[in-house]
């Protein structure tokens, strides 16, 4: 029997059994990948949807949870009708969501959050984002409750998926509308602390995610002033978990512009604001945020150390206090970032045996990521004396590029491409710069 509105889901509780809600959100997310789906689950979200919270999960996961427990319906996993939940049509029109109940009336609004991707054959040109009242900013509601908190997260989450996708250069322009309306509903006001603590931290996660997609697409200034807003966002709310991921990426944004001392000391502040939170793979990612710095500055030594302790606190696993934000972050990322370390402290060979694993590593849906990880790898090669292995690195890369827009990294190609050509009497790599130019 199906959740009422208030009460909690106890036959999805049944169905974790002895499964710590961390443990069961890993297998969601494990289920997820073999079907080719990407959801952001984590033990938060099972608390959500165990507190009945969640009455009816979105289509993403609707298909995941079916997957787990194949022969069952929505109704047999605890959830309620989709035509019974508030705001929600029974019509399949993915990704649509409801913002808020005007106070002075009965009528509801919708907030729409859709992703439109339109491609040749079956690439993907384009990709759309927003999240926009039905009118504009002066229709917002007088005091913003849970469904306005819930809406800004889930664009956050949206964001993230699509950019996993499809890369950053579709999306940054369109997603500059729900970071304003999500600063506008923070404006306004909340019904209550808790709501306006989740608004303070779905806006400034959205800040985050909105200066990525800047970053990512080689516009640093407008990536600062974000990951800035995200900052004073998370000051204003005393958020430590929103503190640490701003300056994570302003660490990230730094060592991209040159500025690796600054890289340096925007990670070490993360590392402060994190040591609280309980998160070893948070602390991870900080102390490779901290080695790109030092190896940014040419310290061997401090690079080394930075390594060793990223190291060992990915070696402590996963934990609940895992942020959201994170689910990115596994071997291959770590592999990654340590591969950029050596390569900007000029051990190219060593850097490429590194990028290689975390394109070997890197789940093949996560076509951006692969893309980059491969770039990586094609770069390093070239500097490191195999021209042909980097060439084909390369061809693949620009094979991503069908569906993946990113400038950092035909950024990165070109680069490449630069280096090899002295090398361009091999076939290959004549290959390889004849068909970058017509990509």
């Amino acid at each position: 029997m199906a959740a009422s509105p208030h009460s909690p889901n106890s036959t999805f509780r049944r169905l974790r059994g002895q499964h710590s809600p961390a443990e069961f959100a890993a297998l969601v997310r494990r289920a997820a990948k073999e079907i080719g789906e990407t959801v952001s689950c984590d033990a938060r979200y099972i608390g959500r949807v165990e507190s009945g919270e969640i009455r009816c999960p979105n289509y993403a996961y609707e298909r995941v949870f079916l997957h787990m427990f194949p022969g069952r319906t929505l109704a047999d996993l605890g959830f309620s009708p989709r035509e019974s939940v508030r705001g929600r049509s029974g019509r399949r029109a993915p990704l649509s969501l409801p913002l808020h109940r005007s106070p002075s009336s009965a009528k509801e609004s919708d907030v729409l959050r859709r992703a439109f991707m339109a491609g040749g054959s079956a690439t993907v040109a384009a990709a759309t984002l927003s999240l926009t009242l039905l009118g504009d900013t002066r229709r917002l509601p007088s005091r913003a409750g849970e469904s306005e908190a819930a809406a800004v997260e889930d664009a956050v989450r949206q964001i993230r998926l699509l950019d996993d996708r499809h890369g950053a250069d579709a999306l940054y322009r369109r997603a500059a509308e729900p970071l304003r309306t999500a600063y506008a509903l923070l404006d306004a006001g909340a019904t209550r602390q808790s709501t306006e603590d989740r608004l303070h931290s779905g806006a400034g996660e959205l800040a985050v995610s909105v200066g990525w997609l800047a970053h990512d697409s080689g516009r640093f200034d407008d990536a600062r002033s974000h990951y800035a807003e995200a900052l004073a966002t998370a000051r204003v709310a005393r958020d430590a978990g929103l503190e640490a991921h701003a300056f994570s990426n302003m660490a990230f944004l730094a060592r991209d512009c040159g500025r690796s001392r600054e890289a340096v000391r925007a990670a070490q502040a993360g590392l402060r604001a994190a040591r609280s939170l309980g998160s070893p793979r948070l602390l991870s990612l900080l102390a490779l945020r901290e080695a790109g710095g030092w190896a940014g500055l040419a310290d061997r030594k401090a690079c080394e150390e930075a390594l060793t302790r990223a190291h060992t606190e990915f070696s402590r696993g996963e934990s609940d206090a895992d942020p959201e934000w994170m689910s990115f972050f596994g071997q291959a990322e770590l592999e990654s970032l340590e591969a950029r370390c050596w390569s900007a402290l000029g051990e190219h060979a060593r850097a490429a045996r590194h990028a290689r694993r975390a394109a070997d590593l890197q789940d093949p849906h996560f076509a951006r990521n692969v893309a980059l990880y491969t770039a990586e790898l094609a770069g390093d090669l070239a500097r490191a004396g195999a021209p042909d292995e980097a060439a084909w690195a390369g061809g693949r890369v620009l094979d991503l590029l069908a569906e993946v827009q990113s400038t950092r990294i035909r950024s990165m190609l070109a680069e490449t491409a630069e280096t090899l050509i002295p090398h361009q009497r091999s076939p290959r790599v004549a290959a390889f710069l004849t068909r970058r130019v017509t990509v």
